[in-house]
């Protein structure tokens, strides 16, 4: 089974399939059988990077290494924690991430972070997700609306109905004109 690895959606644009734990399995037993990273990386569309982080996980714990881990929100200490000792000891991304067990993508930002606004900058949390009041504003029920407030819900739904039968009558025109035009419509006389 060759797992597709890039597909074209609705626009035309590619979009990227996650990788799932079949295919993840066949990557290492192509590695065991001596195929390069790179083989793998360009024929099947995984990152270089996460093929050679879980390259060494199999190494090391085996087939488990290939399953979905639980994902925890690490706190700004750890993230400190982390930076810090990557710089102390130049650890590169791989191994720290076989280390503490967070993906060399997530450290790369982190670092980022560290050097560009300094250590401190790791302890600030953004709220996920939407602030309150973004969303759609509710929809009364009728019963709790006001007169004034159903008129005028009546009042658009018979401009929208109005402009439907406009639309439906001039394409009804059109066809007939179409038709005459050919010759296989009513004349107008």
């Amino acid at each position: 089974m060759t797992p597709k690895v890039w597909t074209k959606n609705f626009w035309g644009f590619f979009m990227r399939k996650k990788h799932d734990y079949e295919a993840l399995l066949k990557y290492m037993r192509m590695l065991e059988d001596g195929f390069p990273i790179d083989y793998i990386h360009n024929k099947f569309g995984i990152g270089a990077e996460r093929l050679k982080c879980l390259w060494l996980q199999y190494q090391k714990q085996g087939i488990s290494a290939l399953h979905r881990k639980s994902y925890t929100q690490p706190g700004g200490e750890l993230k400190q924690q982390i930076v810090s000792d990557i710089e102390k000891n130049h650890l590169t991304l791989v191994q720290a991430s076989l280390k503490y067990g967070v993906s060399a993508t997530r450290l790369s930002v982190w670092l980022k972070i560290a050097r560009g606004q300094g250590l401190d900058a790791l302890l600030i949390t953004k709220k996920r997700g939407r602030p309150p009041g973004m969303g759609r504003p509710r929809k009364k029920k009728p019963e709790e609306m006001t007169e004034l407030e159903l008129l005028r819900v009546r009042v658009r739904q018979l401009e929208i109905e109005n402009a439907l039968l406009k639309k439906v009558k001039a394409l009804v025109e059109e066809r007939k004109a179409r038709l005459r035009a050919i010759g296989r419509g009513q004349s107008e006389n």
